[in-house]
């Protein structure tokens, strides 16, 4: 590990003007690539103490052996060439973009004598007119086999046309009529090229002038009684209309943007971008990154907008650009794309109408890519296998943690105090044997006494079950659970309940919660359970008795197991102490019936809507709510007969009308009680 003030510049030797920095590593290679406005302030930040410094910026920095910079001009300069330096160095500690998938794209080689339409995958390359990416390959061949009839250019491969023009037969495409065969001579290749240009105008968007010359020349044929002329052309202009039908219309004009969204957490970013030209969405694309370097939203957005348009030039660079935020240097961005386009783009973040409400789709479409992808990452039995070993190493355990537990606290300004507890095992969540808890013994925002109590309960019966366990063993005279259920047993012949324990306890919380819960092991005699916390600001690994965090790599997928197993903890107490919160409501006139209960009022809400409607609903028609008895049912139209309109029914956790207007008592907002939780996927409830 190096120090950084071993190679700091002399005070006075940075320049205060806009550039380019490289830091190398002891070997010279290149592993950070920035720019800045100003290179004086910027590279200082680098060099101050330590500690103050963001995890992965303290990590590139005790890397790095060097510092170098490069002056230029403008702000414009400097993003094209940190682009620049990226792409040519690949440094390791800036966020690299990876396609979730290889998107093809419809490519037509305008670079050729006679160009040809195809299916391309990978790099851009000079002089290849491209349309898309599209998300199957299928979708491009479907769409060309429409737009053939009418521009008959060329799609075989080289071999197949060196092969036609030597024999001088054309292809069966040649024979049919959708392909002009210029590999016979059939067309010049002054005509041949004048097709290309026209598909590639009317994939461009240039739809309407075309079609409205077509129509025209099959009116004109029609009246000149050249009607195998007209129905050729009517067949042709239904071919392209249907191939229009395949692009979704977004945009009732004829707009030309880019829509990007990015969704992400504290270790990766997904990222998603619609293409839409004519107003129509011509195409779909998707990175997922890793969040090496310390960058938030709009950083990731700049870096997309370097990957997904340094290497364009002219009409692939759309006239608007939305994006979910502004880049630190918008106006020099947006100047660097105008000067890519040759003419202005407009940069902005979309606030309503049409584009906000596409703009929230694709929003969507980059959610479910970063659900995606971290699916498949946790499915991966070699990848689980690799978390769980760097686990082990990174906190000195003898063996792999099988099954890990992971406890969170939950609460709402030290109300309705809850904890969950998640259970991993294998690397895989095992929802079956979740388990929630309602705190006892105090009311307060004090999360270390409560991961105490939690922890305590947990282990306690976790100890009476293993010695109910010994004992039926030992009354039976039995070496080991029977694989057949009893009382005490499931039925795979596991312990019941708490009686399996875990080899890794995992925290929410740093050095208070690791020690609460260390304490709670070691007062019932507990020494082969490990514990450690993950804390969610800087994603430090912290052990009992540890005056400093372990520090996992940002890479590793020791530190995705347990950010996962973590999160995951967090999202379980959250609903359970929602859940709570929610049975937590007044329901106006009905609190004062006596003997009616929250279940049952909860019934009857949801079954008339609203208190107006159960006020003039007879007997009878009350007794059909389940749960509600005739006598119950007399005394409820009873006491309403009697009462007043009441207030609004209020949520007293946060204060919303959650049952009816004041005005109309017609209801406002469900008030149906929560689905009960099931074991296979909410857990039990201790």
């Amino acid at each position: 590990m190096a120090d950084p003030s071993s190679y700091r510049p002399k005070p006075g030797q940075i320049p205060d003007s806009p550039g380019v920095y490289k830091f190398r590593d002891e070997h010279r290679r290149v592993i950070y690539v920035g720019k800045a406005k100003s290179l004086r302030p910027r590279l200082s930040s680098y060099f101050q103490d330590l500690a103050n410094l963001h995890p992965r910026t303290r990590t590139m920095v005790t890397t790095a052996a060097s510092v170098e910079w490069t002056v230029v001009s403008t702000e414009v300069e400097a993003l094209q060439l940190e682009y620049s330096w990226i792409k040519e160095f690949d440094p390791r500690f800036n966020v690299k973009y990876r396609d979730d998938k290889s998107y093809p794209s419809l490519a037509v080689t305008l670079n050729e004598e006679f160009p040809r339409v195809q299916v391309m995958r990978g790099p851009k390359k000079k002089g290849v007119r491209y349309f898309g990416p599209y998300g199957h390959a299928w979708a491009i061949r479907e769409t060309v086999d429409l737009m053939l009839r009418v521009f008959p250019v060329r799609t075989c491969s080289a071999g197949v046309f060196k092969n036609a023009a030597r024999t001088g037969r054309p292809c069966l495409l040649g024979y049919i009529g959708k392909c002009s065969a210029p590999c016979v001579g059939r067309v010049t290749p002054e005509e041949h090229r004048e097709l290309a240009e026209e598909f590639c105008d009317f994939m461009a968007g240039r739809t309407g002038q075309y079609l409205k010359r077509i129509e025209q020349q099959m009116h004109e044929a029609a009246e000149d009684m050249e009607y195998e002329k007209a129905a050729r052309l009517r067949d042709d202009i239904g071919a392209l209309r249907r191939a229009l039908e395949k692009n979704t219309v977004v945009f009732n004009d004829a707009t030309d943007a880019d829509l990007i969204a990015v969704a992400e957490d504290e270790l990766e970013a997904a990222v998603q971008i619609f293409h839409v030209r004519g107003g129509r969405v011509r195409g779909q694309r998707g990175w997922v990154t890793d969040k090496v370097e310390a960058v938030d939203t709009a950083g990731l957005v700049e870096h997309a907008l370097q990957q997904l348009y340094g290497e364009e030039q002219g009409d692939a660079v759309p006239k608007e650009v939305l994006v979910p935020a502004m880049p630190e240097d918008a106006p020099a961005v947006a100047q660097w794309l105008a000067e890519r386009r040759g003419s202005n783009v407009s940069l902005r973040i979309p606030q309503r109408g049409d584009k906000k409400d596409l703009m929230a789709t694709v929003q969507r479409n980059a959610q479910q890519a970063l659900v995606l992808h971290k699916t498949k990452r946790a499915s991966d039995l070699t990848t689980r296998s690799r978390a769980l070993e760097e686990i082990s190493r990174a906190l000195g355990l003898d063996s792999a943690p099988l099954r890990i537990e992971c406890f969170d606290i939950s609460h709402l300004q030290g109300e309705d105090v809850v904890a969950s507890m998640v259970v991993f095992e294998d690397g895989l969540p095992r929802k079956s044997e979740y388990r929630r808890f309602q705190i006892k013994t105090f009311e307060g925002q004090d999360d270390v006494r409560s991961m105490h109590e939690v922890l305590t309960r947990r282990f306690r019966r976790y100890l009476q079950e293993k010695e109910k366990t010994g004992e039926w063993i030992e009354a039976n005279g039995a070496t080991e659970v029977p694989a057949e259920p009893e009382p005490d047993v499931e039925e795979d012949g596991r312990p019941k309940r708490f009686a399996y324990p875990p080899q890794l306890v995992v925290v929410d919380g740093g050095q208070p919660q690791v020690a609460a819960a260390q304490r709670a092991l070691d007062e019932l005699g507990i020494d082969d359970v490990a514990v450690c916390g993950l804390a969610k600001r800087l994603e430090e690994v912290w052990v009992p008795g540890e005056d400093d965090p372990v520090v996992l790599p940002r890479s590793s997928e020791g530190l995705y197991l347990l950010q996962r197993v973590r999160d995951t903890a967090h999202d379980f107490a959250i609903r359970y102490q929602r859940t709570k919160r929610a049975k937590r409501f007044k329901a106006g006139p009905l609190d004062e019936v006596p003997g009616l209960g929250e279940t049952r009022k909860h019934a009857l809400v949801k079954h008339f809507g609203s208190v107006k409607k159960l006020r003039s609903a007879t007997i009878d028609q009350i007794c059909e709510v389940p749960g509600i008895g005739r006598k119950t049912a007399e005394t409820v139209a009873a006491f309403l007969a009697q009462a007043a309109p009441a207030a609004p029914a209020v949520n007293t956790a946060t204060g919303e009308i959650i049952e009816y207007d004041e005005d109309t008592e017609e209801a406002a907002d469900s008030v149906e009680a929560p689905p009960a939780a099931s074991p296979s996927d909410r857990g039990q409830q201790e």
